[in-house]
This record gives structure tokens, sequence and C-alpha cells, in this order.
């Protein structure tokens, strides 16, 4: 997040567009698909921050870039101050070392052949620096941080044998091993029993604090969000709409498709129910061909004929910690 913070940033994404080609057998390049186009952000240490979108909208390639995957058509990822690209594979070895990730589906993210020993060892031998004892004390250690319990029981155990919840812990441990600075954790608790999240969220966010940790929560669901992060950032067709402290964004949303969202989540807290309002119709647009100016305007209510529909809106600073990219806030 952009604040006056001295603190340096942990991440420094700056002005980062990840295009992926079309081509048609025959007929070459017909188009690219506009993942993400145009983001910028900065997460500190020991700050969480929620992205929050509709499927679709470009959250898991910004991830994936984040995590050195894809590499991006423009624009730069920082890692203290570092671009994670400039020095090849070398550097892109070294900073994955300093991040770990938090896969959605704990079923898929383990190797079924592998048992919980040889799944925590193999990132350690990996790494390199670590003899087998070192190994055998780290590995107990991260199973302890997550509430693994009896370890020697868990340890020569293969995935099958596990609950969805202890899986997702296995899942947080291997993220942890190498102590990473970041995390990021893509739905970690959409393909868990309800009765679970609420623990593996508290587990990530004990992690989180502890550590230090600056953290990533890549979500569709505005429920959990409010539990974990300091702040939001709203995404929206490959672009960033609004980004705020979590308090100041529910309780003072600008961005129109921003109140959509929270007028279409529910919430588990009886308490905190509310009338919702409407919801907009119609679906996101595609990537490969996005509509021209605001690329909400098409669904939009408050839409403004001859500048929502044909210029890109500027980043508007409300306050200095809460920017709105919506052309309603261009004359304040």
């Amino acid at each position: 997040m952009e604040t006056s913070n001295a603190t340096p940033p942990t991440l420094s994404i700056r002005d980062l567009r990840v295009w992926f080609e079309l081509r048609r057998w025959g007929f070459g390049h017909v188009g690219d698909v506009r993942a993400v186009d145009g983001i910028s952000f900065e997460i500190r240490p020991g700050e969480a921050a929620a992205v929050v979108g509709e499927s679709g909208c470009g959250k898991s390639s910004l991830m994936k870039t984040i995590l050195g995957l894809y590499k991006p058509r423009t624009g730069s990822v920082y890692f203290s101050g570092e671009d994670i690209h400039a020095q090849g594979r070398k550097s892109i070895h070294a900073y994955r070392a300093n991040v770990g990730y938090v896969q959605q589906d704990p079923f898929a993210a383990l190797p079924a052949f592998m048992n919980v020993w040889q799944i925590l060892e193999e990132p350690l031998i990996i790494a390199g620096g670590h003899n087998k004892a070192n190994r055998q004390d780290r590995i107990r250690q991260v199973l302890e941080e997550v509430k693994i319990h009896p370890i020697e029981d868990f340890l020569p155990k293969y995935p099958h044998m596990l609950s969805g919840g202890q899986l997702q812990r296995i899942v947080i441990a291997r993220a942890m091993i190498l102590k990473p600075r970041v995390i990021i954790a893509d739905e970690p608790v959409s393909m868990l029993d309800a009765s679970v999240r609420v623990e593996i969220l508290r587990l990530l966010r004990g992690l989180q604090q502890s550590h230090n940790l600056s953290f990533i929560y890549i979500t569709h669901d505005l429920s959990t969000v409010k539990y974990f992060s300091e702040y939001i950032f709203v995404m929206y067709a490959g672009k960033l709409v609004e980004k705020a402290p979590i308090g100041r964004m529910l309780r003072n949303s600008s961005h129109p498709y921003t109140q959509a969202l929270l007028s279409a989540t529910s919430d588990p807290e009886a308490m905190n129910a509310r009338v919702y309002k409407e919801v907009p119709s119609g679906e996101p647009p595609s990537l490969v061909n996005p509509p021209p100016g605001c690329r909400f305007h098409p669904r939009c209510s408050k839409c403004i004929h001859g500048l929502c529909d044909v210029q890109d809106p500027p980043e508007i600073h409300l306050t200095p910690q809460h920017q709105v990219a919506c052309w309603l806030y261009s004359q304040r």
C-alpha cells in the first residue's frame, strides 16, 4: 500500500502488465489476453493485503507473476528494492526461497507418493545449506507452528490419510519451511469445510503477525477478508479499481464495483446482516477485447456517457491511503 510509512516495502509492484498472446493455427497472432493491465501497489513488512474480485478478473495471473512464474510484458516486481527479473534465473531462484505459496486446493497441492516428512524435507534439500539434523529440527519446528500434533504420528502419513484441514496445515507448513518474508495465499480456505475455515484463517494470521510477514491474500469472498487483512485491493478486468485500509473500505467504499461486491457478500455473523443493494447485471468483459474507458462502465448505473465509456479513469486519492479509479471523483 502506498503510504508515507518510512519502512521500505518488501514487495513493490510497478505498472505491471501481463498479457498472453493468442495465436490461431496458420494465422499467427490474433490478439492478447490482458490479464493484468497496469497494476501498482506496495506491501511492507507485517502488512496483510487482500486482492479481491470476481473469477476471471486476473487475480491468479497477478499472483503467479508475483511468484515469478510469469514474466510481465511490461512493469516490474521489486523485492527489497531489487527487480526479481533483472538478473535472470539465478535471482528468481533466490527470490522464491523468500516467498511461500499456500495453494487453494490442498488435495491437489501435495504429491500423493510422498509422506509428510518427505514433503517438508524436499524444499530444504533443494535450497541447500541444511544437513540432516538441521532439516529434522526445522520440520518439527514448523509442524509445531501449524499445530500438527502429535508430530511423530503425522510424519510417516501420506496425503490420503489426512483430513482437509490437516492437509492445508501441511501446505502452510511447506510454505513456511524456508522462513519466507512473503506469503501468498490463493483462496486458502475455499476448499475447506466451514467449521475449519476460521481455524485456518486464525492460524495464517498468527503466523503472519509472529513472523512479521508481508502477506497477500487472494480471494473472491469478502466475508473472510475483514478477519484477516489490513488493506483491500479491488481488482476488475485486469485493473485495480480501488485500494484502501479495510475499515475505511467497508465503511466508505467508493467505486461502484466495490459497492456491488459488498452488496453481494453474505456475512456469517447475524448481527452484521444488512439490507442488500441492487447488484449490477451482466458479466465481466472479455480480457481479449476489453471495452474502452472504464472497464466497468457497461454494468455501471452511474456511468457518465461520453466520459466513462471513452477515457480510462485516473487514480484519485480520496485520502493518502485510499485511492479509487473512477471519474465520479475526478472533480474533488
